[in-house]
C-alpha cells in the first residue's frame, strides 16, 4: 500500500540541486546540465566524492538491516533523494514485509520519481511527503498519520545534515524530530567531513552558488547530533568501518562519518 502527500511544483533545472548532484555521483539518470557542472566542480576538488556517495548508500543498507534486526518495524527517512535501488524500504521489507515507512524530501523531482518507483510489499505501507527537514513540525505531523509513535521508529538522516547550517538550527532540528519518538527508536546518521578547512570552504562555495546551504563540521560536531542517545558500537566512525560486510563495494575511507544510536 502506498500513499503520498505530493503536489506538483515547477522543477528549476537552471540551478544545481544537491539531490540531483548526488544522483550524478551515483551514476543515476535524473539530473540536468547545471547539476552535472556543479558536481564536476566538486569532484575536481574532491576526486573521491563518488566513492563517498556509494559508501553512504552502503552504510544506509547496513544500518537499516541492523536497526530492523533489533525489531524496529517502522522508519522515517528524511532527505530521501532520487530513488536508487535498493531503497530503505526494500532493505527492511525483505525481512519485515509489514514494515511501515515515511519518506520525505523537498526536491519536487525526488517525489515525482518516488511516486512511480518506491513500491513496497502488499503487507507493508509507504507514504511520501514533500517537505523540508528545516520544517520538522510538518514532517512529524505527516508521519503521525502513518507511523505509531508509541512504538520505536528508525529515523534516517543519511547524507542530509551537512546541508543544514548551524544558523538554521541543525542540532535542534534533530532533537525536535527525536523528541516525540518512543524509547527504543534509533537515529541513523551520516555526515560529510573534510578536515581541510580551505578545501571545505571551496566545496561550500560551489553548493551555495546554486542556492544550496551547506555546513562543514568536525567529527566532534557530528558526534553532537547523537547527544542524549546511546551510541551503538563502534560509535561515530568512518563509514567503511561501521559494521563492514562482504556486500560492500567501497573499502577505502571516504570523508564520511556515520553512526547509529538508540533513544533510551
Amino acid at each position: 500500500m502506498t500513499e503520498d502527500g505530493f503536489s506538483p511544483h515547477l522543477i528549476d533545472t537552471s540551478k544545481p540541486h544537491s539531490a540531483r548532484m548526488y544522483d550524478w555521483f551515483l551514476n543515476g539518470k535524473d539530473h540536468y546540465a547545471a547539476d552535472i557542472a556543479a558536481a564536476r566542480k566538486v569532484m575536481d576538488l574532491f576526486p573521491h566524492v563518488k566513492n563517498s556517495a556509494w559508501a553512504n548508500r552502503e552504510f544506509m543498507h547496513r544500518a537499516a538491516r541492523y536497526v530492523s534486526a533489533l525489531g524496529v518495524t517502522q522508519f522515517l527517512d528524511i532527505g530521501t533523494g532520487i530513488p536508487t535501488e535498493p531503497n530503505l524500504h526494500q532493505i527492511v521489507q525483505q525481512t519485515i514485509p509489514t514494515a511501515r515507512l515515511v519518506y520525505a524530501d523537498h526536491d519536487p523531482i525526488v517525489l515525482r520519481h518516488a511516486q512511480a518507483l518506491l513500491r513496497g510489499t502488499p503487507e507493508g505501507h509507504i507514504a511520501y511527503v514533500h517537505a523540508d527537514v528545516r520544517d520538522p513540525d510538518q514532517i512529524l505531523a505527516h508521519a503521525r498519520e502513518h507511523l505509531d509513535f508509541t512504538q520505536p521508529i528508525g529515523l534516517s538522516l543519511v547524507a542530509l545534515m551537512h546541508f543544514v547550517t548551524d544558523e538554521q538550527g541543525a542540532h535542534e532540528i534533530v532533537r525536535k524530530l527525536l523528541e516525540p519518538m518512543a524509547g527504543g527508536s534509533h537515529l541513523m546518521l551520516s555526515h560529510f567531513v573534510l578536515e581541510d578547512p580551505g578545501l571545505m570552504k571551496r566545496v561550500e562555495d560551489i553548493y551555495r552558488a546554486g542556492g544550496n546551504s551547506i555546513q562543514g563540521r568536525s567529527v566532534a560536531d557530528v558526534t553532537a547530533f547523537f547527544a542524549g542517545l546511546d551510541l551503538c558500537d563502534p560509535g561515530v566512525v568512518l563509514s567503511t568501518r561501521w559494521h563492514p560486510d562482504d556486500q560492500m563495494r567501497i573499502h577505502d575511507e571516504p570523508s564520511l562519518y556515520v553512526g547509529v544510536a538508540r533513544k533510551p
